[in-house]
Protein backbone atom coordinates (compact mmCIF):
# COMPACT_ATOMS: atom_id res chain seq x y z
CA UNK A 1 0.00 0.00 0.00
CA UNK A 2 1.38 3.40 -1.19
CA UNK A 3 0.55 6.33 1.52
CA UNK A 4 0.73 9.94 0.50
CA UNK A 5 1.35 12.90 1.92
CA UNK A 6 -0.63 15.28 -0.18
CA UNK A 7 -2.44 17.90 1.32
CA UNK A 8 -6.08 17.62 1.35
CA UNK A 9 -7.36 20.82 -1.20
CA UNK A 10 -10.64 22.31 -0.96
CA UNK A 11 -10.09 23.30 -4.70
CA UNK A 12 -7.76 21.62 -7.54
CA UNK A 13 -5.76 23.40 -9.95
CA UNK A 14 -7.82 22.62 -12.46
CA UNK A 15 -10.88 23.38 -11.12
CA UNK A 16 -12.74 25.73 -13.21
CA UNK A 17 -13.51 28.30 -10.33
CA UNK A 18 -9.74 27.97 -8.87
CA UNK A 19 -8.65 30.98 -11.05
CA UNK A 20 -11.01 33.23 -8.49
CA UNK A 21 -9.69 31.38 -5.17
CA UNK A 22 -6.05 32.78 -5.88
CA UNK A 23 -7.64 36.18 -6.72
CA UNK A 24 -10.07 35.99 -3.61
CA UNK A 25 -7.22 34.84 -1.34
CA UNK A 26 -4.30 36.90 -2.72
CA UNK A 27 -6.55 40.11 -2.37
CA UNK A 28 -7.54 39.71 1.07
CA UNK A 29 -3.45 39.04 1.66
CA UNK A 30 -2.98 42.21 -0.06
CA UNK A 31 -5.27 44.07 1.48
CA UNK A 32 -4.61 42.94 4.82
CA UNK A 33 -0.64 44.18 4.12
CA UNK A 34 -1.34 46.98 2.94
CA UNK A 35 -4.05 48.01 5.74
CA UNK A 36 -1.17 47.59 7.87
CA UNK A 37 1.03 49.85 6.22
CA UNK A 38 -1.03 53.05 6.76
CA UNK A 39 -3.54 51.21 10.00
CA UNK A 40 -0.18 52.56 12.43
CA UNK A 41 -0.03 56.02 10.76
CA UNK A 42 -3.62 57.27 12.36
CA UNK A 43 -3.20 55.64 15.61
CA UNK A 44 0.10 56.56 16.49
CA UNK A 45 -1.40 58.75 19.34
CA UNK A 46 -3.54 56.00 21.06
CA UNK A 47 0.12 54.04 20.61
CA UNK A 48 2.19 56.33 22.02
CA UNK A 49 -0.52 57.42 24.88
CA UNK A 50 -0.77 53.67 25.49
CA UNK A 51 2.88 52.71 26.36
CA UNK A 52 3.04 55.82 28.11
CA UNK A 53 5.69 57.83 25.96
CA UNK A 54 6.02 61.22 24.53
CA UNK A 55 6.78 60.67 21.00
CA UNK A 56 7.35 64.71 20.41
CA UNK A 57 10.17 65.08 22.81
CA UNK A 58 13.75 64.89 21.36
CA UNK A 59 15.08 61.65 22.07
CA UNK A 60 11.81 60.04 21.36
CA UNK A 61 11.28 61.33 17.45
CA UNK A 62 13.24 58.37 16.75
CA UNK A 63 10.28 55.65 17.99
CA UNK A 64 8.17 57.82 15.80
CA UNK A 65 9.98 57.51 13.00
CA UNK A 66 10.36 53.72 13.19
CA UNK A 67 7.08 53.09 14.33
CA UNK A 68 6.29 54.91 11.19
CA UNK A 69 8.73 53.61 8.61
CA UNK A 70 9.82 50.30 10.09
CA UNK A 71 6.91 48.20 7.60
CA UNK A 72 7.78 50.18 4.96
CA UNK A 73 11.33 50.07 4.57
CA UNK A 74 11.30 46.16 5.45
CA UNK A 75 9.00 45.22 2.45
CA UNK A 76 10.74 47.49 -0.04
CA UNK A 77 13.97 45.87 0.85
CA UNK A 78 13.23 42.23 1.22
CA UNK A 79 10.12 41.96 -1.26
CA UNK A 80 12.38 41.16 -4.48
CA UNK A 81 13.94 38.87 -2.52
CA UNK A 82 11.76 36.88 -1.72
CA UNK A 83 10.03 37.25 -5.06
CA UNK A 84 12.91 35.12 -6.30
CA UNK A 85 12.86 32.42 -3.71
CA UNK A 86 8.46 31.97 -5.06
CA UNK A 87 10.80 31.70 -8.57
CA UNK A 88 13.11 29.44 -7.34
CA UNK A 89 10.73 26.96 -4.71
CA UNK A 90 7.57 27.95 -5.44
CA UNK A 91 5.19 31.45 -5.32
CA UNK A 92 2.44 29.72 -2.89
CA UNK A 93 5.10 28.30 -0.37
CA UNK A 94 6.44 31.56 0.13
CA UNK A 95 2.74 33.52 -0.43
CA UNK A 96 1.78 31.09 2.09
CA UNK A 97 4.43 31.69 5.36
CA UNK A 98 3.90 35.38 4.92
CA UNK A 99 0.50 34.98 6.07
CA UNK A 100 1.77 32.38 9.03
CA UNK A 101 4.88 35.50 9.55
CA UNK A 102 2.52 38.47 9.39
CA UNK A 103 0.00 36.87 11.95
CA UNK A 104 2.83 35.65 14.87
CA UNK A 105 4.19 39.52 14.21
CA UNK A 106 0.57 40.86 14.90
CA UNK A 107 -0.01 38.37 17.86
CA UNK A 108 3.39 39.72 19.26
CA UNK A 109 2.37 43.40 19.08
CA UNK A 110 -1.07 43.11 20.74
CA UNK A 111 0.66 41.95 23.68
CA UNK A 112 3.30 44.70 24.30
CA UNK A 113 4.32 43.65 27.73
CA UNK A 114 6.35 46.92 28.10
CA UNK A 115 5.91 50.96 28.47
CA UNK A 116 8.64 53.58 27.48
CA UNK A 117 11.02 53.01 24.96
CA UNK A 118 11.40 49.34 26.50
CA UNK A 119 7.56 49.13 24.62
CA UNK A 120 7.82 51.16 21.67
CA UNK A 121 11.69 48.96 20.64
CA UNK A 122 8.89 45.99 21.48
CA UNK A 123 6.64 47.67 18.72
CA UNK A 124 9.39 48.88 15.93
CA UNK A 125 11.04 45.17 16.29
CA UNK A 126 7.47 43.12 15.75
CA UNK A 127 6.92 45.48 13.19
CA UNK A 128 9.56 44.34 11.07
CA UNK A 129 8.65 40.96 12.04
CA UNK A 130 5.08 41.64 10.34
CA UNK A 131 6.65 43.81 7.41
CA UNK A 132 8.85 40.78 6.75
CA UNK A 133 5.45 38.49 6.37
CA UNK A 134 3.74 41.46 4.17
CA UNK A 135 7.17 40.73 2.26
CA UNK A 136 6.38 37.34 1.18
CA UNK A 137 2.76 38.72 0.72
CA UNK A 138 3.68 41.99 -2.08
CA UNK A 139 6.14 39.45 -3.52
CA UNK A 140 4.00 36.42 -4.60
CA UNK A 141 0.51 37.59 -4.90
CA UNK A 142 0.32 39.06 -8.59
CA UNK A 143 2.81 36.49 -9.75
CA UNK A 144 0.04 33.53 -8.09
CA UNK A 145 -2.81 35.39 -10.03
CA UNK A 146 -0.80 35.73 -13.36
CA UNK A 147 -0.03 31.91 -13.16
CA UNK A 148 -3.98 31.02 -12.61
CA UNK A 149 -5.11 33.47 -14.87
CA UNK A 150 -5.47 33.72 -18.69
CA UNK A 151 -3.55 36.47 -20.49
CA UNK A 152 -7.27 38.05 -21.28
CA UNK A 153 -8.20 37.74 -18.03
CA UNK A 154 -5.25 39.06 -15.86
CA UNK A 155 -6.23 42.88 -16.03
CA UNK A 156 -9.46 42.30 -14.60
CA UNK A 157 -8.15 39.80 -11.97
CA UNK A 158 -4.88 42.21 -11.43
CA UNK A 159 -6.49 45.33 -11.27
CA UNK A 160 -9.01 43.47 -8.36
CA UNK A 161 -6.13 42.73 -6.71
CA UNK A 162 -4.66 46.59 -7.03
CA UNK A 163 -7.09 48.36 -5.96
CA UNK A 164 -7.12 46.39 -3.02
CA UNK A 165 -3.66 46.54 -2.36
CA UNK A 166 -3.72 50.76 -2.99
CA UNK A 167 -6.97 51.50 -1.60
CA UNK A 168 -5.84 49.51 1.63
CA UNK A 169 -3.72 52.33 2.32
CA UNK A 170 -6.40 54.40 2.56
CA UNK A 171 -8.55 52.13 4.49
CA UNK A 172 -6.08 51.23 7.43
CA UNK A 173 -6.30 55.06 8.19
CA UNK A 174 -10.42 54.68 8.64
CA UNK A 175 -9.72 51.53 10.65
CA UNK A 176 -7.14 52.68 12.94
CA UNK A 177 -9.06 55.35 13.88
CA UNK A 178 -12.03 53.97 14.91
CA UNK A 179 -9.76 50.56 16.57
CA UNK A 180 -7.60 53.89 18.18
CA UNK A 181 -10.62 54.96 20.18
CA UNK A 182 -11.75 51.22 21.27
CA UNK A 183 -7.95 50.25 22.58
CA UNK A 184 -4.33 50.85 20.82
CA UNK A 185 -3.59 47.12 21.36
CA UNK A 186 -6.58 46.42 19.11
CA UNK A 187 -4.91 48.42 16.00
CA UNK A 188 -2.76 44.88 15.80
CA UNK A 189 -5.17 42.63 17.30
CA UNK A 190 -7.42 43.13 14.25
CA UNK A 191 -5.37 41.48 11.86
CA UNK A 192 -5.19 38.26 14.15
CA UNK A 193 -8.21 36.32 13.31
CA UNK A 194 -7.50 37.37 9.53
CA UNK A 195 -4.37 36.23 9.22
CA UNK A 196 -5.21 32.92 10.86
CA UNK A 197 -8.53 33.01 8.43
CA UNK A 198 -6.19 33.49 5.53
CA UNK A 199 -3.59 31.16 6.48
CA UNK A 200 -5.80 28.20 6.16
CA UNK A 201 -7.66 29.03 3.48
CA UNK A 202 -4.07 29.37 1.58
CA UNK A 203 -2.73 26.17 3.25
CA UNK A 204 -6.22 24.55 1.68
CA UNK A 205 -6.40 25.94 -1.57
CA UNK A 206 -3.39 27.78 -3.63
CA UNK A 207 -1.93 25.61 -5.23
CA UNK A 208 1.92 25.75 -7.50
CA UNK A 209 0.64 26.28 -11.06
CA UNK A 210 3.63 28.65 -12.56
CA UNK A 211 6.69 27.74 -14.00
CA UNK A 212 9.67 27.82 -11.53
CA UNK A 213 13.07 28.81 -11.89
CA UNK A 214 15.24 26.67 -9.89
CA UNK A 215 18.88 27.76 -9.41
CA UNK A 216 21.06 28.62 -5.73
CA UNK A 217 19.79 31.96 -3.56
CA UNK A 218 22.26 35.35 -5.21
CA UNK A 219 23.60 35.75 -1.52
CA UNK A 220 26.29 38.61 -2.56
CA UNK A 221 22.87 40.26 -4.77
CA UNK A 222 20.94 40.05 -2.03
CA UNK A 223 22.73 41.77 0.55
CA UNK A 224 24.03 44.80 -1.48
CA UNK A 225 20.19 45.37 -1.97
CA UNK A 226 19.39 44.94 1.09
CA UNK A 227 22.02 46.99 2.06
CA UNK A 228 22.11 49.44 -0.39
CA UNK A 229 18.20 50.29 0.02
CA UNK A 230 17.70 50.22 3.67
CA UNK A 231 20.60 52.69 3.61
CA UNK A 232 18.76 55.05 1.39
CA UNK A 233 15.72 54.57 2.75
CA UNK A 234 16.94 55.01 6.32
CA UNK A 235 19.06 58.27 5.55
CA UNK A 236 15.94 60.32 3.74
CA UNK A 237 14.24 59.09 6.54
CA UNK A 238 16.47 61.12 9.17
CA UNK A 239 16.70 63.80 6.80
CA UNK A 240 13.46 64.98 7.96
CA UNK A 241 15.24 65.31 11.57
CA UNK A 242 16.82 68.88 12.26
CA UNK A 243 20.84 68.90 12.22
CA UNK A 244 22.35 71.49 14.07
CA UNK A 245 20.87 75.32 12.72
CA UNK A 246 19.19 73.90 10.07
CA UNK A 247 15.57 72.81 10.08
CA UNK A 248 16.00 69.84 8.05
CA UNK A 249 19.59 66.90 8.39
CA UNK A 250 20.42 66.97 5.07
CA UNK A 251 23.57 68.11 5.52
CA UNK A 252 24.12 65.50 8.07
CA UNK A 253 27.49 64.27 7.45
CA UNK A 254 25.77 60.67 8.79
CA UNK A 255 22.90 61.44 6.06
CA UNK A 256 25.35 62.20 3.56
CA UNK A 257 27.23 59.05 4.08
CA UNK A 258 24.10 56.76 4.09
CA UNK A 259 22.75 57.96 0.90
CA UNK A 260 26.18 57.58 -0.99
CA UNK A 261 26.74 54.69 0.61
CA UNK A 262 23.59 53.09 -0.45
CA UNK A 263 23.98 54.34 -3.79
CA UNK A 264 27.34 52.56 -4.06
CA UNK A 265 26.20 49.19 -2.58
CA UNK A 266 23.21 49.63 -5.66
CA UNK A 267 25.86 49.99 -7.79
CA UNK A 268 27.69 46.95 -6.51
CA UNK A 269 24.68 44.79 -6.39
CA UNK A 270 23.77 45.97 -10.70
CA UNK A 271 27.51 44.52 -11.35
CA UNK A 272 27.08 41.21 -9.15
CA UNK A 273 24.17 40.49 -10.88
CA UNK A 274 25.27 41.36 -14.43
CA UNK A 275 27.98 38.45 -13.60
CA UNK A 276 25.90 36.37 -11.84
CA UNK A 277 24.98 32.96 -12.99
CA UNK A 278 21.59 32.63 -11.26
CA UNK A 279 21.16 36.70 -10.56
CA UNK A 280 18.64 37.65 -7.51
CA UNK A 281 16.85 39.89 -10.51
CA UNK A 282 17.24 39.44 -14.08
CA UNK A 283 18.47 43.11 -15.14
CA UNK A 284 17.50 42.10 -18.62
CA UNK A 285 13.85 42.60 -17.75
CA UNK A 286 14.62 46.37 -17.88
CA UNK A 287 15.21 45.51 -21.64
CA UNK A 288 11.82 45.12 -22.06
CA UNK A 289 10.34 48.73 -22.43
CA UNK A 290 6.79 47.72 -21.89
CA UNK A 291 8.76 46.17 -18.14
CA UNK A 292 10.82 49.64 -17.59
CA UNK A 293 8.79 51.95 -18.38
CA UNK A 294 5.85 50.99 -16.43
CA UNK A 295 8.16 50.33 -13.37
CA UNK A 296 9.31 54.22 -13.67
CA UNK A 297 5.78 55.54 -13.97
CA UNK A 298 4.86 53.56 -10.98
CA UNK A 299 7.81 54.92 -8.92
CA UNK A 300 7.33 58.28 -9.63
CA UNK A 301 3.23 57.39 -9.31
CA UNK A 302 3.69 55.92 -5.82
CA UNK A 303 6.05 58.90 -4.37
CA UNK A 304 3.29 61.00 -5.26
CA UNK A 305 0.19 59.08 -4.03
CA UNK A 306 2.00 58.79 -0.74
CA UNK A 307 2.88 62.40 -0.37
CA UNK A 308 -0.63 62.95 -0.96
CA UNK A 309 -1.58 60.86 2.04
CA UNK A 310 0.39 62.75 4.27
CA UNK A 311 0.09 65.67 3.18
CA UNK A 312 -4.25 65.52 3.58
CA UNK A 313 -3.65 64.40 6.95
CA UNK A 314 -1.71 66.76 8.33
CA UNK A 315 -3.86 69.11 6.50
CA UNK A 316 -6.74 67.79 8.39
CA UNK A 317 -5.91 67.62 11.25
CA UNK A 318 -3.44 70.43 11.69
CA UNK A 319 -6.18 73.01 10.44
CA UNK A 320 -9.09 71.99 9.04
CA UNK A 321 -10.77 69.83 11.43
CA UNK A 322 -9.77 72.15 14.26
CA UNK A 323 -11.13 75.57 12.54
CA UNK A 324 -14.30 73.08 11.62
CA UNK A 325 -14.79 72.58 15.97
CA UNK A 326 -13.25 69.09 16.01
CA UNK A 327 -11.16 68.28 19.46
CA UNK A 328 -7.40 67.38 18.51
CA UNK A 329 -7.87 64.44 20.40
CA UNK A 330 -11.01 63.12 17.82
CA UNK A 331 -8.90 64.69 14.66
CA UNK A 332 -7.24 61.23 13.46
CA UNK A 333 -10.41 59.59 13.04
CA UNK A 334 -11.98 62.19 11.38
CA UNK A 335 -9.86 62.71 8.84
CA UNK A 336 -9.68 59.13 7.82
CA UNK A 337 -13.50 59.56 7.22
CA UNK A 338 -13.34 62.62 5.14
CA UNK A 339 -10.60 61.19 3.14
CA UNK A 340 -13.24 58.22 2.30
CA UNK A 341 -13.89 59.72 -1.19
CA UNK A 342 -10.28 58.69 -2.74
CA UNK A 343 -10.85 55.30 -1.33
CA UNK A 344 -14.09 55.37 -3.12
CA UNK A 345 -12.45 56.41 -6.02
CA UNK A 346 -10.06 54.10 -6.16
CA UNK A 347 -12.98 51.16 -5.79
CA UNK A 348 -14.64 52.60 -8.81
CA UNK A 349 -12.02 53.18 -11.12
CA UNK A 350 -9.39 50.02 -10.52
CA UNK A 351 -11.92 46.94 -11.39
CA UNK A 352 -13.03 48.68 -14.47
CA UNK A 353 -10.06 50.03 -15.80
CA UNK A 354 -8.51 46.86 -15.42
CA UNK A 355 -11.17 45.06 -17.23
CA UNK A 356 -11.18 47.23 -19.56
CA UNK A 357 -7.07 47.13 -20.60
CA UNK A 358 -7.68 43.76 -21.21
CA UNK A 359 -9.25 44.68 -24.28
CA UNK A 360 -7.92 47.86 -24.92
CA UNK A 361 -4.19 48.09 -23.31
CA UNK A 362 -2.86 49.60 -20.70
CA UNK A 363 -1.40 52.73 -22.08
CA UNK A 364 -4.15 54.42 -22.43
CA UNK A 365 -6.06 54.44 -19.04
CA UNK A 366 -2.49 54.53 -17.18
CA UNK A 367 -1.52 57.73 -19.25
CA UNK A 368 -4.85 59.31 -18.55
CA UNK A 369 -4.75 58.37 -14.90
CA UNK A 370 -1.92 59.65 -13.90
CA UNK A 371 -2.79 63.03 -16.20
CA UNK A 372 -5.95 63.00 -14.04
CA UNK A 373 -3.98 62.92 -10.59
CA UNK A 374 -1.42 65.66 -11.99
CA UNK A 375 -4.47 68.00 -12.32
CA UNK A 376 -5.89 67.05 -8.98
CA UNK A 377 -2.39 68.31 -7.50
CA UNK A 378 -2.78 71.27 -9.22
CA UNK A 379 -6.27 71.79 -7.88
CA UNK A 380 -5.47 71.19 -4.44
CA UNK A 381 -3.50 74.62 -4.66
CA UNK A 382 -5.97 76.77 -5.82
CA UNK A 383 -8.56 76.08 -2.81
CA UNK A 384 -7.99 77.84 0.36
CA UNK A 385 -6.83 76.29 3.15
CA UNK A 386 -10.35 76.18 4.92
CA UNK A 387 -11.63 74.72 1.91
CA UNK A 388 -15.40 74.30 1.24
CA UNK A 389 -15.55 69.98 1.88
CA UNK A 390 -17.56 69.46 -1.25
CA UNK A 391 -14.97 70.54 -3.00
CA UNK A 392 -12.22 68.57 -1.53
CA UNK A 393 -14.15 65.67 -1.60
CA UNK A 394 -14.96 65.92 -5.81
CA UNK A 395 -10.63 66.72 -6.12
CA UNK A 396 -9.78 63.73 -3.54
CA UNK A 397 -12.41 61.56 -5.32
CA UNK A 398 -11.36 62.40 -8.67
CA UNK A 399 -7.39 61.88 -7.63
CA UNK A 400 -8.43 58.26 -6.64
CA UNK A 401 -10.49 58.01 -9.94
CA UNK A 402 -6.91 58.95 -11.71
CA UNK A 403 -4.78 56.42 -9.21
CA UNK A 404 -7.26 53.59 -10.25
CA UNK A 405 -7.38 54.11 -13.48
CA UNK A 406 -3.59 54.14 -13.75
CA UNK A 407 -2.90 51.22 -10.88
CA UNK A 408 -4.55 48.21 -12.33
CA UNK A 409 -3.49 48.29 -16.32
CA UNK A 410 -0.11 49.45 -15.20
CA UNK A 411 0.54 46.82 -12.66
CA UNK A 412 -1.04 44.37 -15.23
CA UNK A 413 1.52 45.47 -18.27
CA UNK A 414 4.28 44.14 -15.93
CA UNK A 415 3.07 41.53 -15.39
CA UNK A 416 2.16 40.24 -18.83
CA UNK A 417 5.56 41.71 -19.94
CA UNK A 418 7.80 38.89 -18.69
CA UNK A 419 8.61 34.87 -18.89
CA UNK A 420 6.51 32.37 -17.10
CA UNK A 421 9.72 32.28 -15.02
CA UNK A 422 10.35 35.16 -13.98
CA UNK A 423 7.09 36.47 -12.59
CA UNK A 424 8.06 36.24 -9.03
CA UNK A 425 10.94 38.28 -9.67
CA UNK A 426 8.96 40.74 -11.59
CA UNK A 427 6.32 40.98 -8.95
CA UNK A 428 8.91 41.49 -6.33
CA UNK A 429 9.96 44.42 -8.10
CA UNK A 430 7.06 45.78 -8.74
CA UNK A 431 6.07 45.35 -5.28
CA UNK A 432 9.45 46.87 -4.03
CA UNK A 433 8.82 50.50 -6.58
CA UNK A 434 5.70 50.93 -5.00
CA UNK A 435 6.17 50.46 -1.40
CA UNK A 436 10.50 52.16 -2.01
CA UNK A 437 7.92 55.03 -3.48
CA UNK A 438 6.09 55.14 -0.48
CA UNK A 439 8.75 55.69 1.92
CA UNK A 440 10.70 57.89 -0.38
CA UNK A 441 7.64 60.11 0.01
CA UNK A 442 7.89 61.21 3.53
CA UNK A 443 11.41 61.86 3.29
CA UNK A 444 10.85 64.06 0.39
CA UNK A 445 7.43 65.55 1.04
CA UNK A 446 8.20 66.38 4.51
CA UNK A 447 11.08 68.10 3.77
CA UNK A 448 9.51 70.15 1.13
CA UNK A 449 6.91 71.48 3.62
CA UNK A 450 9.36 71.74 5.89
CA UNK A 451 11.58 74.24 3.33
CA UNK A 452 7.97 75.96 2.28
CA UNK A 453 6.96 76.74 6.27
CA UNK A 454 10.90 77.53 7.41
CA UNK A 455 10.45 81.15 5.16
CA UNK A 456 7.32 82.18 7.30
CA UNK A 457 6.75 79.55 10.25
CA UNK A 458 8.78 81.43 12.48
CA UNK A 459 8.02 85.09 12.30
CA UNK A 460 4.64 84.02 11.74
CA UNK A 461 4.49 81.82 15.13
CA UNK A 462 6.61 84.68 17.41
CA UNK A 463 4.00 87.49 16.35
CA UNK A 464 1.50 85.32 17.14
CA UNK A 465 2.81 84.05 20.24
CA UNK A 466 3.08 88.08 21.43
CA UNK A 467 0.43 89.10 20.54
CA UNK A 468 -1.64 86.82 23.19
CA UNK A 469 0.79 87.84 25.76
CA UNK A 470 4.14 85.11 25.64
CA UNK A 471 6.82 87.27 26.62
CA UNK A 472 9.05 88.04 23.74
CA UNK A 473 11.66 85.52 24.83
CA UNK A 474 10.25 82.44 24.70
CA UNK A 475 7.91 83.58 21.74
CA UNK A 476 11.27 84.33 19.68
CA UNK A 477 12.39 80.62 21.13
CA UNK A 478 9.21 78.77 20.40
CA UNK A 479 9.24 80.77 16.74
CA UNK A 480 12.48 79.10 16.00
CA UNK A 481 11.52 75.79 16.57
CA UNK A 482 12.15 73.51 13.76
CA UNK A 483 8.63 73.41 11.86
CA UNK A 484 9.12 69.68 11.88
CA UNK A 485 8.11 69.67 15.29
CA UNK A 486 4.85 71.41 14.86
CA UNK A 487 4.38 68.71 11.86
CA UNK A 488 4.88 66.11 13.53
CA UNK A 489 2.04 67.23 15.91
CA UNK A 490 -0.46 68.26 13.62
CA UNK A 491 0.45 64.75 11.67
CA UNK A 492 -0.31 62.89 15.31
CA UNK A 493 -3.17 64.66 15.99
CA UNK A 494 -1.73 67.20 18.97
CA UNK A 495 -2.34 70.40 19.84
CA UNK A 496 1.16 72.09 18.35
CA UNK A 497 0.81 74.90 20.66
CA UNK A 498 0.31 72.74 23.82
CA UNK A 499 2.90 70.56 22.80
CA UNK A 500 5.45 73.51 22.22
CA UNK A 501 4.28 75.80 25.58
CA UNK A 502 3.32 72.99 27.61
CA UNK A 503 6.80 72.31 29.37
CA UNK A 504 7.85 75.65 29.89
CA UNK A 505 5.81 77.03 32.02
CA UNK A 506 4.80 80.07 30.00
CA UNK A 507 0.88 79.29 29.54
CA UNK A 508 0.45 80.00 34.19
CA UNK A 509 1.86 83.22 33.57
CA UNK A 510 -0.32 86.26 34.41
CA UNK A 511 -0.96 87.99 31.14
CA UNK A 512 -1.06 84.89 29.00
CA UNK A 513 -4.01 83.68 27.58
CA UNK A 514 -3.94 80.78 27.87
CA UNK A 515 -7.66 79.93 26.74
CA UNK A 516 -6.68 81.23 23.15
CA UNK A 517 -3.48 79.81 22.48
CA UNK A 518 -4.54 76.45 23.50
CA UNK A 519 -7.95 77.01 21.74
CA UNK A 520 -9.21 74.81 18.43
CA UNK A 521 -8.80 77.79 15.98
CA UNK A 522 -5.52 79.50 17.09
CA UNK A 523 -2.65 77.43 15.53
CA UNK A 524 -4.78 76.72 12.35
CA UNK A 525 -5.41 79.99 11.56
CA UNK A 526 -1.80 81.37 12.74
CA UNK A 527 0.01 78.39 9.76
CA UNK A 528 -2.71 78.60 6.87
CA UNK A 529 -0.69 81.35 5.30
CA UNK A 530 3.03 79.12 5.76
CA UNK A 531 1.42 75.84 5.16
CA UNK A 532 -0.29 76.71 1.95
CA UNK A 533 3.50 78.30 1.03
CA UNK A 534 4.44 74.80 1.97
CA UNK A 535 1.64 73.15 -0.29
CA UNK A 536 2.20 75.05 -3.05
CA UNK A 537 6.13 73.54 -2.85
CA UNK A 538 4.57 70.02 -2.42
CA UNK A 539 1.89 69.82 -4.70
CA UNK A 540 3.74 71.37 -7.36
CA UNK A 541 6.67 69.09 -7.04
CA UNK A 542 3.78 65.92 -6.77
CA UNK A 543 2.08 67.58 -10.17
CA UNK A 544 5.44 67.64 -11.91
CA UNK A 545 6.08 63.78 -10.95
CA UNK A 546 2.90 62.96 -12.25
CA UNK A 547 3.32 64.18 -15.56
CA UNK A 548 6.80 62.44 -15.88
CA UNK A 549 5.12 59.17 -15.15
CA UNK A 550 2.39 60.14 -17.56
CA UNK A 551 5.15 60.10 -19.96
CA UNK A 552 6.53 57.27 -19.15
CA UNK A 553 3.35 55.54 -19.08
CA UNK A 554 2.42 57.08 -22.80
CA UNK A 555 5.76 55.50 -24.38
CA UNK A 556 5.61 52.17 -22.84
CA UNK A 557 4.83 50.99 -26.61
CA UNK A 558 1.44 49.25 -27.87
CA UNK A 559 -0.10 46.39 -25.89
CA UNK A 560 2.49 43.55 -24.81
CA UNK A 561 1.96 39.90 -23.63
CA UNK A 562 5.27 37.82 -23.51
CA UNK A 563 5.74 34.42 -25.56
CA UNK A 564 7.68 31.74 -24.45
CA UNK A 565 7.77 28.26 -24.25
CA UNK A 566 8.83 28.45 -20.66
CA UNK A 567 12.20 28.53 -21.86
CA UNK A 568 12.93 31.69 -20.12
CA UNK A 569 13.87 33.44 -23.15
CA UNK A 570 13.00 37.42 -23.26
CA UNK A 571 11.68 39.20 -25.97
CA UNK A 572 11.65 42.95 -26.66
CA UNK A 573 9.40 43.22 -29.24
CA UNK A 574 5.53 42.89 -29.98
CA UNK A 575 4.05 39.52 -30.06
CA UNK A 576 0.91 38.12 -31.81
CA UNK A 577 -2.62 38.09 -30.36
CA UNK A 578 -2.98 34.85 -27.57
CA UNK A 579 -5.67 34.32 -25.89
CA UNK A 580 -7.76 37.44 -27.29
CA UNK A 581 -5.03 39.58 -26.47
CA UNK A 582 -4.00 42.06 -29.10
CA UNK A 583 -0.31 42.92 -29.39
Amino acid sequence: MTLTTARPALFTKDHPHYKWVALSNTTLGMLMATINSSIVIISLPAIFTGIKLNPLQPGNVSYLLWMLMGYMLVTAVLVVGFGRLGDMYGRVRIYNAGFVVFTIGSIALAFDPWTGGTGAMWLIIWRVVQGIGGAMLFANSTAIITDAFPANRRGMALGINQVAAIAGSFIGLIVGGLLSVIDWRAVFFVSVPVGIAGTIWAFKSLHEVGTRNPGKLDIPGNVTFAAGLTAILAGITYGIQPYGSSSTGWLNPWVLGAIGGGVLLLVAFVAIEVRSSAPMFNLGLFRIRAFAMANLAGLLASVGRGGLQFMLIIWLQGIWLPLHGYSYADTPLWAGIYMLPITIGFLIAGPLSGTLSDRFGARLFATTGLVVVAATFVALLLIPVNFPYWVFALITGMSGIGSGMFGAPNRSAIMNSVPKNQRGSASGMAGTVQNAGTSLSIGIFFSLMIVGLSSTLPQTLTNGLTKYGVPAAPAHQIGQTPPVSSLFAAFLGYNPIQSLLGSTGVLHQQGVDAATLTGKEFFPNLISQPFHNGLVVVFAAAAIMSIIAAIASLIRGRQYVHQDADTGTISTTPEPVTDGVRA
